[in-house]
This record gives C-alpha cells, structure tokens and sequence, in this order.
C-alpha cells in the first residue's frame, strides 16, 4: 500500500521517537507502572518500511505488534501529517534486555520494524482526540483504542522530546499503543483502521492492510 508520497516521505526519515505506556490499559497489560512523565525510546528512522509485507526476523521467535497513532514534524518541527504505524516489538528480546538492565535496541529497532501507512494531512481532522484506532488480525479485533485515552496527548509528546532530544525536520513520533499487543505470525493478515469519531458516516480516514510473511 505504498504510494509515491509516502515513499518520498519514509526516505527523509532520520529518527522515530516512541512514546512507550502512553495507554493505561497497555501499562496494566505488560505489568508496568503508568509513567508519570512520557517515556520515550528511539528506532532508527532507516526502520521505516512502507510495504504491504512484514518480513519476521529469524532469531526473535515472538514478534509483537503494536499500532500506533504516528505524526510527521515538518521543516518547523511541527505536525504537518499523521498515519497508522506500527511499533513491531521482538517481546523475547525485550524481555532479557529488561532482566539484564540492557537497552532495548534489539528489541524495538530492528529492520522494518516500523510499518507505515499513507500520511494525512493534519488539517483532515479537527480535532486529533476525536482519532480511533483499531488492528484486526485475519479479521478478528485485536486492539481498539481512543486519543482520547492517551496519558500525555500528542502536543504533549512533541514538546516533551524537543525540549529533551536532538529533533529533526522529517522525524516521526509514534504515540504510544492501547492494550491488546501480542505475537505476529507467518501468514496472518493485518487491517488497520483509523476512524474520526465525529464523522457521522463512520468511514474510516485510513484503512491499511499487511501480509506476515
């Protein structure tokens, strides 16, 4: 489901700041605490892929999925675009790196462990809470989730890694995922859905589809 402008925007990409607990519930879920400021973790921006296939790393035997809410900076580091990314996560490696003490690389930055969807215009939308996301796993739904559920609201997160990190023009911020993560495998079929909620008609402003190979 690549398209020439979101090629042309995954090639500028330097950096992919994430925001890790930014939902309650997926805190609860992985047994950690909800943050009291954002917590943010980078993947390379040469992470990016956006296919239609996502090819499963041979030495991680549990990829996670996690779908996000993501946001393009412009030249004035500025929201200007946002789309459906996924945060894949190699939840095996995670794990020992966490026991360990040991940073999460591996896990969270591996090649194309970041999915892309087409970007929208920032303008399509009023009001970025009135966002909803939903992942569905060979048709079966596997998280659902708000904006408006967010711990730190996207405003929040952008200011929070200006004032912390080196940003740059073309970044991405990834805003964190709701409950229901879990493992990807060989030929499942994902359907990610972006919703305004204020749209009486309830099309959905983005649908994008990927191939577990």
């Amino acid at each position: 489901m690549a398209n020439e402008k979101n090629t042309f925007h995954s090639n500028l990409i330097r950096n992919v700041w994430a925001a890790g607990r930014n939902y309650a519930d997926h805190a609860k879920e992985m047994k950690a605490e909800v943050p009291a400021n954002p917590v943010i973790f980078l993947k390379s921006g040469t992470t990016v892929s956006s296919g239609s296939v996502i090819h499963l790393p041979a030495w991680s035997k549990e990829i996670h999925h996690e779908l996000e809410i993501a946001f393009w900076l412009n030249e004035n580091l500025e929201f200007s675009h946002f789309t459906l990314a996924l945060d894949l996560t190699a939840r095996d490696a995670q794990s020992d790196a966490k026991k360990n003490g040991l940073p999460w690389t591996l896990a969270k930055s591996f090649t194309d462990s970041c999915p892309l969807g087409p970007w929208l215009e920032l303008n399509s939308v009023l009001n970025l809470e009135s966002l909803q996301l939903e992942l569905k796993i060979n048709n079966e739904t596997k998280q659902l989730g708000n904006a408006s559920d967010m711990i730190f609201s996207p405003e929040t997160l952008l200011k929070y890694v200006k004032t912390h990190f080196p940003v740059a023009p073309h970044d991405v911020l990834l805003t964190g995922t709701p409950s229901g993560v879990g493992q990807l495998k060989s030929g499942d079929k994902l359907e990610a859905i972006l919703r305004d909620k204020t749209r009486s008609n309830n099309q959905p402003l983005l649908v994008c589809q990927w191939d577990v190979n």
